[in-house]
């Protein structure tokens, strides 16, 4: 048992860590914080000084907010719904004996571990080129016309990019958990003459649950702060500018550092909202 003395020392021990870790997260939120109160132009001007909740209030009432929220929900629902869907589904495949199953694991998780504008450059210069991209002479090899899917197609393409992207990681998560399944109760269904999707529906879906709802957290965290492949891709432009993407132009394009800066409380307003109703999902399912 960890005497008093103990207990002391290993705070003292953890203190330098922690210290710099809540440093690491405050000190970017607070000068977050005070530039989004003042009129900061850093080539036209410098600080200008103080005007409180003005940039607040532009931003919000600029044309290209809510469009930009809405942008980056649909991006990170569509996203989420491919990842789970087909992770299950991969999850499943792969934990079939096959033959060269590490092999063929591996090829699989890879994508994960590509940089996101290494990812974003492959997919619109070697698939989604409209005169020499792969899906271009998959179109013209079956008579139709090629599609310029960065711009017919924009906001389904860089879902498909993302998707791309953190398959992978779902259905590592979802592999895992499925190997923990106890083999025992599929058995024991299939000789009551159980179907097979109501072996999964019944068994192997509710044991997935809780790591559906990891994956869901996660993902969404990550999600919502989405910017290397739409500047890649199609640089905010056909409808896919997101939040963080708006607060990009505000702050780099525009150069004024504390309207971004009021962007930036806002996307942090959003994304704790939406953890915390994730974390209410993720807790029920946890304490099931």
């Amino acid at each position: 048992m960890a005497t008093q003395h103990s207990r002391s020392a290993a705070r003292i021990m953890m203190a330098p860590a922690v210290i710099l870790l809540l440093g690491w997260m405050l000190v970017p939120l607070i000068m977050t914080l005070i530039f989004s109160f003042k009129k900061y132009l850093p080539l036209r001007g410098g600080d200008l000084g103080w005007v409180g909740f003005e940039n607040y209030v532009r931003f919000v009432s600029s044309s290209a907010f809510w469009p930009a929220v809405w942008t980056t929900l649909i991006i990170v629902g569509g996203v989420l719904l491919i990842t789970i869907l087909f992770g299950v589904l991969l999850a499943i495949l792969l934990n079939q004996p096959m033959w060269g199953q590490g092999v063929v694991r591996i090829l699989i998780i890879a994508p994960f571990f590509v940089m996101p504008t290494v990812s974003a450059l492959v997919w619109k210069n070697m698939f989604m080129d409209p005169t020499n991209g792969l899906f271009a002479h998959l179109w013209r090899f079956f008579g139709a016309e090629p599609v310029s899917w960065l711009s017919e197609a924009s906001l389904s393409s860089i879902i498909m990019i993302v998707s791309w992207q953190w398959l992978p990681f779902a259905t590592l998560i979802l592999l895992t958990a499925i190997q923990s399944l106890d083999s025992e109760q599929l058995e024991a269904a299939e000789m009551d003459g159980a179907p097979p999707l109501k072996r999964f529906g019944y068994i192997t879906l509710p044991h997935l649950s809780r790591a559906i709802t990891i994956v869901l957290l996660i993902q969404t965290i990550f999600l919502l702060a989405i910017f290397a492949e739409i500047f890649v891709t199609t640089g905010g432009a056909f409808g896919t500018r997101t939040l963080t993407y708006l607060i990009f132009q505000r702050v780099l394009e525009s150069q004024n550092v504390g309207l971004g800066s009021a962007g930036g409380v806002y996307a942090i307003i959003l994304a704790n909202i939406i953890a915390i109703f994730l974390m209410r999902i993720v807790g029920k399912n946890l304490d099931a």
